[in-house]
Formats: C-alpha cells, structure tokens, sequence
C-alpha cells in the first residue's frame, strides 16, 4: 500500500512539474537575408519576404521575386496556397494573384465589381473563394474567383479588427478591445475570449498563439487562457511567426527557426 501511494505521489509531482514548465526552444537552422518584412515559410518550405516594397521567394539556390510599382506600397501577403499566392494592395483595392514562380494569373479590382467593395483585409479560403471584409458594410464575406461571385456572411462587425489571420476554414481576427473573434466558411461566428495585452502578435489557430510583450515571447494556450514564456530563444527581433510548435524570428541578420519543446 506504502509503495502504491508513493507511486503515486511520484507520477503526480512529475505531472505538476510539466504543467507549469516553461516551454524550451531549440535553434533548428538560420538563414541570412536582407528583409523589410518577413513573410513566413510555405507548404513546401520556400520562405517569403519583402524588401523595397518587392515580394521575394526563395529556397536554396531558387529565388523569384514580384514588383508592381503602380500599385503602391503591399498591404498584406498571403501564402497558404503555393500554387496561388496573394497580394493584397488595399490603396488601390486591388488583389493580385501568382503563380508558384510569382507570375501574375489574376487582377482583381474589387472596385470595379458588381459588388461595392472596399476592403480592408482579404485571405485565401477554400473552394475557389477569397475571404474579403469590406468596409464600406462591416461585413465579411467569400469571393468566388471562379464564378466572379460574392456573399456576405456575417452581419455587421460592431467593432474594428486590429490584426487578422485567414486560413482555408476560417477568418480569425482581434478587435480593438482585444477579442479573438473567429468565423467558418458558413458564416458561424465565435467569440475566443480576450486576449492579453502584446506589442506583436502572431494569430495561427484558435489553440496556441505566438505574442510578444515587453520584449519577452509568450504562448497563450486559448482554451485554458494561461501565457507562458518561451526561453532560449533571442530576445530581440523585428518580428515573428508560430505554427505546429515551429518558431521563426526575424532580425536585422536573418531568420532563425526553433523547434519549440511543450511541456
């Protein structure tokens, strides 16, 4: 009996001790490049950045680039499809789509639609459709490129979005009161709860998110609403990104990936 409580006690203090452990990263790789923003790393590993308002591809020896000076500065890049990369130039309300080389396939002029659009942030989504929020109603809702076709599905938004993150199934988003907001690709809308306060932040699912406050990063577990630090990694840095325990932080000398180790 002695020996089963101790067993226990044992496997109890092993199991406390790795709830509250700090999350460790480990340096997988480190890339040099000359960046304005980074981008992040695709499905296929190439990773994307910006440099005088120019969007550069690249993965070892291959390397593409994309520039369009008539269209001003980019607004947003997104890189969920490989085959069908998006940049959004919100000046001129315009989407351009490329192929995996960077060539241009599509130009969308959202404001000479059907559709009176005025949009302030746009994503990939599933099926043929472009995620767009337009302004001008408040409303989110799915452009089918294919049959050049357009729905809202949510009502008005009754606070304005601060950061965003699209992905096939849905629209993530925080307001200005610091409310992770989600909608799927029918329209259901949830509140995720508030956020705690960061100076950056990087949106990946409704579970983990990747913020920085005070100079420190922290992994904020949505569910349970606790933020840990991560250690060992580099404390200073111009931005990040954080998906499947993968780590990328960009400074001045390039990128640098950690494998983060959760408890």
């Amino acid at each position: 009996m002695k020996k089963i409580l101790l067993f226990l006690f044992v496997i109890s203090s092993i199991s406390f001790h790795a709830q509250y452990t700090n999350p460790v990263a480990s340096q997988m790789s480190t890339k040099f490049i000359e960046a304005d923003e980074y981008i992040g790393t695709d499905a296929l590993g190439y990773d994307f950045f910006t440099k005088n308002n120019t969007l550069f591809k690249f993965k070892n020896s291959e390397k593409y680039q994309y520039k369009n000076v008539s269209l001003g500065k980019i607004s947003k890049v997104d890189i969920q499809n490989s085959l069908r990369i998006l940049i959004f130039y919100e000046n001129f309300n315009m989407i351009i789509a490329l192929d995996n080389q960077l060539n241009e396939v599509e130009k969308l002029n959202l404001s000479q639609t059907d559709y009176n659009i005025t949009a302030s942030a746009i994503g990939t989504s599933s099926q043929n459709n472009y995620w767009i929020y337009n302004t001008l109603t408040q409303r989110l809702g799915l452009y089918n490129y294919a049959k050049e076709s357009f729905k809202y599905i949510t009502n008005a938004f009754t606070k304005e979005i601060k950061i965003y993150k699209a992905t096939y199934t849905h629209f993530y988003w925080v307001d200005i009161d610091n409310q992770l907001n989600s909608c799927s690709i029918y329209g259901k809308v949830s509140n995720l709860g508030v956020l705690p306060s960061f100076d950056q932040i990087h949106l990946s699912d409704e579970t983990v998110i990747a913020y920085q406050k005070n100079g420190q990063l922290y992994l904020y577990d949505v569910i349970n609403k606790t933020s840990t630090p991560v250690e060992n990694i580099q404390k200073t840095f111009k931005s990040f990104s954080y998906k499947n325990q993968n780590l990328a932080i960009f400074t001045a000398e390039g990128i640098t990936n950690y494998k983060i180790n959760l408890p």
